[in-house]
């Protein structure tokens, strides 16, 4: 078995560790200019990133090093802190608002977000219990459902509808793939298709973001003008985009290039080739995770790799999918890639969480 696991594991780190430096050189490329304008320094994202990239990858190495990474008991507490921090954003002094949405504490400087860890915390905390139950015939679904749920509520609340989103789908995932039934999928389906349309009502800026997803055109200055800006980077870029550090649109053109619209910025530079060379890395690295789940010597280790797998498969595929314009805007980070301490340090737990999972 171990013989077995070691290529895939390679493979896997190796892939995590080049889509990093791929995001370090893009966040320096896109975040130059913005940089420049509002803090008068072409560099303080780059720097920041590598930070956040080095702290993050320390951390996988602790994580990897943990003994009790398997025990429910863990599992519980890690998901019952990181449910207290979801709360912490509303401490006066602590808590921070960013672009409308009050999902943000501030330390000493630093920013983090408490959804990206309480994401990780479901998938572990499910994967637990999921472990235990997996032959259980009388299995309970109300308890893995709020497990879920609860969370969800209070992200939404906040509100950040994208990190509830990603939840609930990696939460999901992680059921269906532990075997609960169709029926159960279809029930709690049907009830989320009618409470996200209320979701949507309810709020004005969503109804926005629909529209502006219908016809981007209709309201091109406001609600329409960052996904016009990343289809006007990627249009043109041809097979092999205009060059590294040529992008046009990083130029105030499109909010903040460094962020969540990274990949325009890249396929802009890179062209058609490089979009699909950094498609065919996240690729592999899902697959070599996959394939790690499988070989996992204990069914918390199959689980928890399978469901956190998932989890940032979907957000990978949901991001470009926003910015090629296939998807409304949802305010979703591309994993390793996007500027963002909370994104990239819960981005090398994952990794780190995969790598011991897959251990023993």
């Amino acid at each position: 078995m171990q013989t077995l696991q070691k290529k895939p594991t390679y493979i896997f780190l190796f892939t995590s560790l080049l889509i990093t430096v791929i995001g370090y050189c893009f966040v320096y490329s896109a975040g130059s200019y913005w940089g420049k304008v509002h803090y008068e320094d072409s560099l303080p994202f780059f720097w920041k990133q590598i930070m956040y990239g080095t702290i993050g990858m320390i951390s996988a190495w602790v994580i990897y090093k943990l003994p009790f990474i398997h025990l429910q008991k863990f599992w519980f507490s890690a998901y019952i802190a990181s449910i207290l921090l979801l709360f912490a954003v509303y401490i006066p002094g602590l808590g921070i608002v960013r672009n409308g949405s009050q999902s943000w504490i501030q330390i000493a400087g630093f920013s983090l977000q408490p959804a990206e860890f309480v994401k990780i915390s479901v998938m572990g905390f499910l994967a637990s219990i999921l472990a235990k139950t997996m032959h259980d015939k009388k299995r309970k679904y109300v308890g893995p459902l709020l497990i879920c749920l609860i969370p969800a509520g209070i992200i939404l609340v906040q509100p950040d509808f994208g990190s509830a989103f990603l939840l609930i789908v990696g939460g999901f995932s992680l059921l269906f793939i532990a075997g609960f039934p169709i029926r159960f999928f279809l029930g709690i389906g049907s009830i989320g298709i009618l409470a996200l349309v209320g979701l949507i009502v309810s709020a004005p800026y969503r109804l926005k973001r629909i529209s502006a997803f219908l016809d981007p055109w209709e309201d091109a200055l406001n609600s329409g003008f960052q996904g016009i800006q990343s289809l006007l980077a990627i249009g043109p870029s041809g097979l092999f985009g205009h060059g590294f550090g040529q992008s046009r649109q990083k130029f105030l053109y499109l909010p903040e290039p460094q962020n969540d619209f990274i990949f325009s910025i890249i396929v802009e530079e890179m062209g058609f080739f490089g979009a699909v060379i950094l498609i065919s890395l996240f690729i592999i690295f899902l697959f070599t995770g996959y394939r790690l789940a499988i070989l996992a010597p204990t069914k918390v280790g199959f689980y928890a790799i399978a469901g956190l797998q998932s989890m940032i498969g979907f957000q990978i595929f949901l991001n470009i999918g926003v910015v090629i314009g296939l998807f409304p805007v949802t305010g979703v980070t591309l994993p390793f890639i996007s500027y963002g301490g909370s994104s990239l340090l819960s981005t090398w737990l994952i990794v780190g969480l995969i790598l011991r999972f897959s251990k023993d």
